[in-house]
């Protein structure tokens, strides 16, 4: 029986972002923002280091004037210096054409936004001629290219990225409030960097709202597939705010898009300390069998057949085993569902009759009539018979850097 039922994972071409590369044949890259002032160095130094501590790949930092670009030279010295190399993102919005030129020098990647890079300001104009679109395309050329040109001479990469909320008025009068604007903007500034020989690229189209996020990514692998471009994607659901809603925000519009074969590196965004965004993107990859950080835990919500109390078993076992990376383990409550439900996983501690339980190996039954009381050590015992049982890592390693593996590719 073929379990594999992931969709086919959209073909594009690499980018790479200092050591770290996002592109079909690539594992999903998980980034965030840093929330510190940028001029405080030292605050920002930390911040980068615990987010790359906790499992993040790539770290935006803002820049919005000339001062907070120049400081990131500052920022990369001091987080190699006291941690080590980490791949950063200078995010540059409003008249960036001599901030991005700086941030180049010191940074991997360098975040423009088409909507406020050139042309902010809304004049309440309510058409463009095709003469007007012509001439401020020529203009935002002009102060766009001199960054193209800094990202080719310093090898550095390059986010297009559109926000629904922060569209020109050129856009906005053209097409709309709508997935169509933000492609359409973003597809301007691709264009120009083709032109010019430069194509070290990914592109995000983000919204506060699911349907339109999704909508606009979908629009914006059409339209380069129209073009003859496979540029990555970076997704994720812009001011998804905080709590247990954002989380489900953000992994609607993440998760509907991976599912699709969309998407080659995510941010959930919270309106939170950023570290805790990190888990959020590993439960998404882990859940859609991208990313593989921890046990894989396959439990039945548990009825009146269940043999045994399921919740606490389950804190049980996964209190045991919660370090062991790579495995998928079930615990079910009955025989009646549980071998077939569970017919994926490594190995399945399943309910049965007169307060036992019965250990699998995949879908073999290794043992049977186990005590419950002693079904978390039976389980342990066989996994350390079949050589899968590491000892849990000691303090020090869980406050280094989390190892990531890498699933499998869609």
């Amino acid at each position: 029986m073929n379990l594999d039922i992931t969709y086919p994972r959209r073909k594009t071409i690499p980018c790479r972002v200092g050591p770290v590369t996002m592109g079909s044949g690539h594992h999903v890259l998980v980034q965030s923002m840093i929330t510190e002032e940028t001029r405080n160095v030292d605050a920002c130094v930390e911040q980068i280091i615990g987010l790359h501590r906790e499992g993040c790949e790539l770290v935006r930092v803002t820049t919005p004037s000339l001062g907070e670009a120049q400081a990131m030279a500052e920022i990369r010295a001091k987080v190699t210096e006291r941690y080590q190399y980490v791949p950063l993102t200078a995010d540059v919005h409003h008249q960036g054409t001599a901030i991005a030129v700086e941030a180049a020098k010191h940074v991997d990647e360098v975040r423009v936004n088409p909507g406020l890079f050139v042309f902010h300001k809304h004049t309440n104009q309510v058409e463009y001629s095709e003469q007007e679109h012509i001439d401020e395309r020529a203009a935002i050329e002009d102060s766009f290219v001199p960054v193209v040109e800094a990202c080719k001479k310093h090898d550095r990469a390059m986010r297009i990225g559109v926000n629904h909320g922060s569209l020109s008025e050129r856009m906005l009068v053209t097409f709309g409030d709508t997935p169509g604007g933000m492609v359409e903007s973003a597809m301007e500034y691709l264009k120009i960097c083709e032109k010019h020989g430069y194509t070290n690229l990914n592109i995000s189209a983000k919204a506060s709202r699911v349907p339109i996020m999704v909508a606009a990514n979908r629009l914006m692998v059409r339209r380069m597939d129209e073009e003859g471009m496979a540029y990555p994607l970076h997704l994720g659901v812009t001011e998804a705010g905080d709590g247990m809603y954002a989380r489900i925000k953000s992994t609607a519009g993440i998760a509907t898009l991976l599912m699709e074969g969309i998407g080659d590196t995510i941010r959930v965004s919270l309106s939170e300390d950023p570290i805790h965004e990190i888990p959020v993107c590993y439960e998404i990859l882990q859940g859609l069998g991208l990313r593989k950080t921890k046990v894989e835990y396959i439990a039945c919500p548990s009825c009146g057949r269940t043999k045994f109390d399921l919740p606490t078993v389950l804190h049980k076992v996964r209190d045991a085993t919660k370090h062991l990376v790579g495995l998928d383990i079930a615990v079910m409550g009955c025989i009646v569902n549980g071998p077939g439900e569970m017919a994926d996983a490594d190995y399945g501690y399943v309910g049965a009759a007169g307060g036992k339980i019965t250990l699998y190996r995949k879908r073999e039954i290794v043992r049977n009539g186990i005590p419950q009381e002693q079904g978390v050590d039976a389980l342990l015992e066989l996994l350390k018979a079949d050589g899968k049982w590491e000892e849990p890592p000691s303090q020090d390693i869980k406050e280094g850097v989390r190892e990531l593996i890498p699933l499998r590719t869609i």
